[in-house]
């Protein structure tokens, strides 16, 4: 293939996006990719993420095209900076929304300096166990495979820094929190945790990753911003040829 006909993407590029909420971090990786093949009329590409966002999470995803993929990893070690909202006085099986409450428990001992308190005991390096619905591989298998299937596996805890926990709004039983931690920190996890530190229930009831070492959510693409700028790349390429010509 000539440099003529290797495009941008081919070569290698970094873009942010805003993963909206619901979608899956392949449902992003997938309509990227079928939007640069069908614009450019590329039939294979690569595309692929630097870390996931769950389903009920959005915000900032890096995803890398062509050479570009090869720096993955190295996003992937980056500390991750998220907006997190933390329902006090209940648990879900998931530690989120994706499953129903199945306890309660008392939140009136709670209050603003409490809270302030037991976030410092979080702060540096911690031992955090990831929440059975993960996609940890566990014989093969996701464990959220398991956790659907109503079947109990041990998962081994793993070593995470907590860099950065602020306390954004206090308003019972509901708490949003800046987090600045290292990867591989489920913040779900964290919710299960802080609950049990609080004496009382928390899950996670929304989430939104705003910034993954230097990068921010606010310099990212939306689907439709993407569709716009590639679009008009296409237009501009054609023009170029046309002048060439």
């Amino acid at each position: 293939m000539s440099a003529e006909k290797l495009s941008v993407f081919e070569e290698g590029k970094v873009l942010l996006f805003d993963k909206p909420l619901y979608w899956t971090s392949f449902d992003l990786v997938n309509k990227v990719r079928m939007m640069i093949r069908g614009t450019f009329k590329i039939k294979n590409i690569k595309v692929g993420h630097a870390g996931t966002l769950d389903p009920l999470a959005s915000g900032l995803m890096i995803i890398c095209t062509g050479k570009a993929t090869k720096r993955i990893d190295e996003f992937r070690d980056f500390d991750k900076e998220y907006i997190a909202t933390f329902q006090l006085g209940a648990t879900t099986p998931s530690f989120d929304l994706e499953t129903e409450t199945d306890n309660r428990f008392p939140v009136s001992h709670i209050n603003e300096e409490l809270v302030k308190e037991v976030f410092k005991s979080f702060l540096g390096e911690q031992k955090q166990l990831p929440p059975m619905y993960s996609a940890k591989l566990i014989d093969g298998k996701r464990a959220y495979d398991f956790a659907r299937q109503g079947i109990h596996k041990d998962l081994e805890p793993v070593t995470v820094f907590f860099r950065g926990i602020e306390l954004i709004s206090f308003e019972m039983p509901k708490l949003v929190v800046r987090i600045v931690c290292s990867k591989g920190t489920y913040i779900r996890s964290f919710a299960r945790d802080l609950g049990q530190a609080l004496k009382s229930g928390s899950y996670l009831s929304a989430l939104e990753r705003k910034g993954i070492g230097v990068y921010n959510v606010k310099d990212a693409y939306s689907i439709e911003s993407f569709k716009e700028y590639i679009e008009q790349m296409n237009s501009f390429r054609y023009s170029d040829k046309n002048t060439n010509d």
